[in-house]
Parts: structure tokens; sequence; C-alpha cells
């Protein structure tokens, strides 16, 4: 056989072979990972079984309400439309106040509709699900040159304007990211929303200092709110040339 020939279907193969590698492959290399598969697998499965979610083929949404200090986990089969509650998560600390984040260095946790831009299997807070902040609608809203970023969904309870688990939950919100990547969902959604967005939810902001500057910007995240509690289904979800979230 000639020999550059030889070398040409050599690398064609050890290409292949690298490209095929699945997503959870690659984060299985990383020991926390492993830890987390280990620990929590049987708990995350339980989990969905007992919600009618095929735990080998699913898809995810997070929701996080910031007066509440609370996280929910929604997952659905991949053959099926609507979501389903699988857990609601403990936040364990927090920073900055209802509202969303305008700039760099207000404390502030972002609130609108991102998704997960990032995986951090070896982050210095454990794990990290990195938070697509901020988005075109933060850019026209806010501070343009300086607007902040680095938004996790982190372990290690410690937070400036992030969402931090304790180390052993976060390894439950890790994996099932890591899962529903792995099964083919590219964007998995994060709703962050400065409390439940129901009647008597506004109710509550409407006495908060934060509501004549934020009311406008609220009613337009109740839209979205509103969407997924009456259908349990994941909008199409754009946005304006004056930064207002649209639902579809």
């Amino acid at each position: 056989m000639n020999y550059k020939l030889l070398i040409l279907l050599i690398a064609i193969a050890c290409f292949s072979f690298t490209g095929s590698e699945s997503f959870k492959s690659q984060q299985l290399k990383y020991n926390r990972v492993g830890t987390a598969y280990k620990e929590k697998w049987d708990t995350i499965k339980s989990r969905l079984t007992k919600a009618g979610v095929d735990s080998s083929h699913f898809e995810i949404l997070l929701r996080v309400f910031k007066n509440e200090s609370k996280m929910e986990v929604w997952a659905k089969s991949k053959n099926i439309s609507q979501f389903k509650l699988i857990h609601t998560y403990d936040i364990c600390r927090s920073s900055g106040g209802l509202g969303p984040k305008r700039r760099e260095g207000d404390g502030q946790v972002p609130e609108g509709f991102y998704h997960v831009s990032a995986f951090q299997p070896s982050s210095e807070f454990y794990l990290a699900l990195q938070v697509s902040y901020p988005n075109k609608a933060d850019l026209i809203n806010g501070d343009k040159a300086r607007p902040g970023g680095d938004i996790m969904i982190h372990g290690n309870c410690v937070t400036i304007g992030c969402m931090p688990m304790t180390d052993d939950k976060i390894k439950e919100i890790y994996l099932m990211a890591v899962e529903a990547r792995n099964n083919g969902q590219q964007s998995i959604p994060i709703y962050i929303f400065p409390t439940h967005m129901d009647d008597n939810g506004m109710a509550l902001l409407k006495k908060t200092s934060e509501y004549s500057s934020n009311s406008v910007f609220w009613d337009n995240l109740k839209t979205g709110y509103t969407y997924f509690e009456s259908k349990k289904t994941i909008p199409i979800v754009t946005i304006d040339d004056k930064g207002n979230y649209c639902f579809k």
C-alpha cells in the first residue's frame, strides 16, 4: 500500500473515533462527574421514573425563583411535549435583590430567559453550569460596555450574582444536564424570575420598592411565565429591538 495513503487512512480513522465520542464520555473523564454518577444516578433515575419520564432519553428545563431561593428542575421524555416537575432545590446563598442584572459589579442575579452556555466539570466551585448572560435583552437594557458575566449555577455555596447549590445538590443538577445534552438537547433553558409570577407573586412585587422601575420588565417576564405554566412546553423565545422578550 502507498505509504502516504496509509497515513491518510490512519488519520481518518483516528478522527472518526474521536468525533464519535459522546458528550457524556467526555464529561466522565473528570473525576467529579464520575463520582456524581456513582453517588446520584440511582436517585435521579428513580425520580424520573416516578414522574413517568424516560430516564434513558429526556430533556430538562430549569426555573429559578429569587425571592423564594428555589430552583426547579423539569423534565420530559424525548417524544413527549409537556414537562413534569422532577425536583425543587434550595439555593443555598444569594446576593443582590429583586430586579434584573444591569451592570458589572451590581451583585444582582439576572432575571430573564437564558440557557446553559457551558459545562464546567472542574470548576473552582466544584461543578458549574454557565448561564447565557448577558443576552440581547440585557445588552439593550443594561450597561452595554460592562454588563458583567460569568453567571453560574454551581456548588460550593458562595456567590456574587450566581445561583449556588451545595456540592451534594449540584451533582444531581449537573448530571441531569449532562444526560439531556448527551441525548441531543442542544439548548437547555434556564428561566430566572423574581418570584412566582401568579396573582400572589405579582401582588408581592407591587409592594416592593423595586416595582416602579421594573414593572414593565416584570410584566414582560410574566407573559413567558404564564406560557409555561399553562402549557408546560418550551416557547420559542425571541428578543425584539427594544429588548423585550417575545413568546410563541
